[in-house]
C-alpha cells in the first residue's frame, strides 16, 4: 500500500555508510529528507549525490537530515562514495542505506515495477519532527532532481506549518504569502500586522509573516 500524506513514516533500522541506523531515532526532533536512487556507478545519481552534499549548509540550516537509499550493499556504496567526491568536489557529509533486503525500498514503495523490477524509482520523502510524512515526489531513473525545488517545498512547509497561511504558486522564500481560508479577512488584518491585500474575499496576501 502506497504512503500518503499525513501517513506516519515507516520506522526501520538499517546499515548505512555511517553505521546503522534506527530512522525515527536518528531523525529525533529535526526534519527529514530520504530519497532513493536507482543505483551505484551510475551518472545521474552521481550528480544527484554530490548535489546534497553541496547543499548540506541550506539543509542545516533548516533542521532538516538527509539520507539516501539504493538497494546496492554497503561495500558498494563505500566505493562509489569516492568518485561522487572527486567529480563533485565535495565530502559526502549524509548516510547512504545499503538497502540489499529492499525493507526500506518496500516500507516506502520505491521499486514500481512497471519502470524497474530491481532498481528503485527517484523518490523523495519529506518527513517532519512529528515523524508524519509532509511531501512525496516521485521522478523516473532519467530525470535528475531539483533540489532547489525541494528545498523551496521545505521553506513552505516549516512556514506553514507555523503561521496560518498558504504559499501561491512558484513563491520563494521572501514572497507574499496567502492568508488560509479558515482565518477571516477582520482576524487576518489582526493577526498580520505587515497588513493584507484582499483581492478577493477568499484571496488575501500578506508580507511573509516570519521574515
Amino acid at each position: 500500500m502506497s504512503l500518503r500524506l499525513g501517513d506516519i513514516a515507516p520506522d526501520f533500522t538499517a546499515e548505512t555508510t555511517q553505521g546503522t541506523i534506527n530512522f525515527h531515532e536518528w531523525l529525533g526532533n529535526s526534519w527529514g529528507l530520504l530519497f532513493s536512487h536507482p543505483a551505484d556507478f551510475t551518472p545521474v545519481c552521481t550528480t544527484e549525490l554530490g548535489k546534497t552534499a553541496l547543499l548540506r549548509g541550506e539543509f542545516e540550516r533548516r533542521n532538516v537530515k538527509v539520507i539516501a537509499v539504493s538497494v546496492d550493499d554497503l561495500d558498494s556504496h563505500n566505493k562509489w562514495v569516492p568518485d561522487i567526491q572527486e567529480v563533485n568536489n565535495v565530502e559526502v557529509n549524509f548516510p547512504i542505506i545499503a538497502d540489499g533486503d529492499r525493507n526500506v525500498a518496500t516500507l516506502y514503495d520505491m521499486i514500481h515495477p512497471n519502470a524497474s523490477e530491481k532498481a528503485t524509482v527517484r523518490s523523495v520523502f519529506v518527513i517532519g519532527p512529528d515523524k508524519k510524512i509532509k511531501l512525496t515526489l516521485t521522478y523516473p531513473a532519467s530525470t535528475g532532481r531539483n533540489f532547489q525545488e525541494i528545498l523551496r517545498v521545505i521553506d513552505s512547509l516549516q512556514l506553514t506549518a507555523n503561521y496560518q497561511v498558504a504559499t501561491p504558486a512558484d513563491w520563494k522564500d521572501g514572497d507574499d504569502t496567502i492568508v488560509v481560508p479558515a482565518v477571516s479577512t477582520e482576524d487576518a488584518i489582526a493577526k498580520f500586522p505587515k497588513g493584507v491585500n484582499v483581492v478577493k474575499p477568499y484571496l488575501r496576501y500578506t508580507p511573509q509573516p516570519n521574515k
